[in-house]
Parts: C-alpha cells; sequence; structure tokens
C-alpha cells in the first residue's frame, strides 16, 4: 500500500488533506451518520461525574470528532483546508482560525470526545482547537496505557474507528476495556485487505458480540496504481471476499464491524441505517 506516513504528524492537517483529497479518501464521511446514530442511541447515559465519552482511536486531528460534533461534512473540511485562505497561513494563525471555525459550528448536542493516537502533533493540534476534550498520543500496541488516559476513558459508552485497524490487536484494546466502567459499543469501518478477527476475539473476552454491517461496504480511496489495486485484489481473495464490483472498480472498500452487548442483540450491526455517501458499486 502506498504510504501516506508523512501526512499524520504534521503541524496541521492541510497536508493531510492536500495528499488524500485526490484519492478520494472519504471513510470518516460514510462513519458520521452511523457514529450519529449510536450516540443517539446509547450515548445518553450519565452518571455523578459527568456525561458519557467517545472515545476515537487512531484520531488523527481529530476528524471524526469534527463531523459528530459539529455541523460539517467531510466535503466541508476537504474545502476548509484546501482553501486559498487557509493555504496562506502560518500554522499559529490556522490554529485561531480553526477555533473560530469549529465554535461557530457547533452542536448544541456535542459530546465529550477523547482522542487516541500515536501521532503527538496531530492530537496536540486537535486539542487545541477544540476538537477533543482530551488527547492521548500513546501507542498502546508498544507500551501500557499511562494513568491519565485510564481514567479519561472510564465512562466511554462508544469507541469509533475510521482508520488503521490493521495496526491494532488486543494490545491496544485490553487496557481500554479493562478501564471502561459501564456498557460500550465499538464501531470500526476496516479495510478488507486484513482480518478484524483476532480484534473480535479480544472483544468477545470483554462480553462484546460483534457483527458484520451484510449487504454494503463502503469505499475508502482510490488506489494510487495498478500495483496497489492487485495488492488489494489478492489480499481480498485471501480474505474470501468477492473484489468484484469493489477493489475491481479501483477503490478500497471497507467493511462497518459494530461489537455490542448481548442485550442489544435484537438490533441490525449498526443499529443505523447505512451513512450516505457513494454506494458500494462505484
Amino acid at each position: 500500500m502506498t504510504p501516506f506516513d508523512d501526512t499524520y504528524d504534521q503541524p496541521d492537517p492541510r497536508a493531510y488533506f492536500r495528499a488524500l483529497g485526490p484519492w478520494e479518501y472519504q471513510t470518516p464521511h460514510h462513519a458520521q451518520g452511523v457514529f450519529r446514530h449510536l450516540l443517539d442511541t446509547y450515548g445518553s447515559s450519565k452518571d455523578a461525574a459527568g456525561p458519557a465519552t467517545v472515545l476515537d482511536i487512531c484520531c488523527s486531528y481529530g476528524f471524526n470528532a469534527a463531523l459528530l460534533n459539529h455541523h460539517l461534512t467531510w466535503d466541508d473540511l476537504y474545502a476548509h483546508y484546501t482553501s486559498p485562505h487557509a493555504t496562506t497561513m502560518t500554522t499559529a494563525e490556522l490554529l485561531e482560525w480553526d477555533k473560530a471555525f469549529y465554535a461557530a459550528h457547533r452542536r448544541s448536542d456535542a459530546v465529550r470526545v477523547v482522542g487516541l493516537d500515536a501521532a503527538p502533533r496531530a492530537v496536540s493540534y486537535a486539542r487545541a482547537v477544540g476538537l477533543l476534550d482530551d488527547g492521548f498520543a500513546e501507542n498502546l500496541e508498544v507500551a501500557p496505557a499511562g494513568p491519565a488516559l485510564r481514567q479519561a476513558v472510564r465512562r466511554t459508552c462508544l469507541i469509533t474507528i475510521t482508520g488503521g485497524a490493521s495496526f491494532l490487536s488486543q494490545r491496544t484494546f485490553r487496557p481500554l476495556l479493562e478501564n471502561v466502567r459501564g456498557p460500550v459499543r465499538v464501531a470500526a469501518f476496516v479495510l478488507r485487505t486484513g482480518s478484524y478477527q483476532p480484534i473480535a476475539d479480544c472483544l468477545n473476552a470483554y462480553g462484546l458480540i460483534t457483527e458484520k454491517a451484510s449487504g454494503r461496504t463502503f469505499p475508502q480511496r482510490r488506489f494510487t496504481s495498478p500495483q496497489e489495486q492487485q495488492y488489494a485484489v489478492t489480499a481480498v481473495l485471501a480474505a474470501g471476499e468477492d473484489p468484484r464490483g469493489k477493489e475491481s472498480d479501483g477503490y478500497f472498500h471497507t467493511t462497518l464491524y459494530v461489537s455490542h452487548p448481548a442485550t442489544d442483540a435484537a438490533q441490525s450491526p449498526s443499529g443505523a441505517p447505512l451513512a450516505e455517501g457513494p454506494n458500494e458499486s462505484r
């Protein structure tokens, strides 16, 4: 796969959108409606210590929080960060502009969002502009969760993932779930080139049933080369899936997995209508 590593930890998000925009990266768009519905359904619980929390794993610059808590679309964010005005700014100027931008579009029912990502500058930016209520630049695959992170996730009702699932294992999920106090759901958009089963097995050990949303996949981005497409088609076939009309048509695709307590078993996998946007047969 083409690496975009140099865009994930810049001082601000502009390089991210310049690099991924031409390849039509779009997973947060598909996730927005699903996450909002799950939060509306399960995120109203409170206790004496405060409101429930959304934990966004591999949060990057806080884009999922931006879409969850603001009257904005993914296209709005792309237009914002690639605009001529944004191009001329220093990072400090962009940060102040972003504070006002997000404040002006804030939803009245905004929720507490905690971000987790190995990229310290991305997390720092998301916190500075007000997208994350708390953020942690920690890689739980290689080091234990710090005490502040363990405390911050105690009231988590929803864990969200729109990228990076292929780099995660039980080492990330175990310390998080061990510190969550109440019922939690996990919603993950996962590339079809790999298996989510090891993570599902870990979640099952904590009483969560994982279901795969059937009937639709979600375009992630266009391939950057014929070699990348061939890699994806081969990997999807090896995973027992059919690439026709999906990877064979030029796009990585993701599958939505929702893990939930057994008490939710009567609901469909996402408990929500599929997100709006391009359908699986692009």
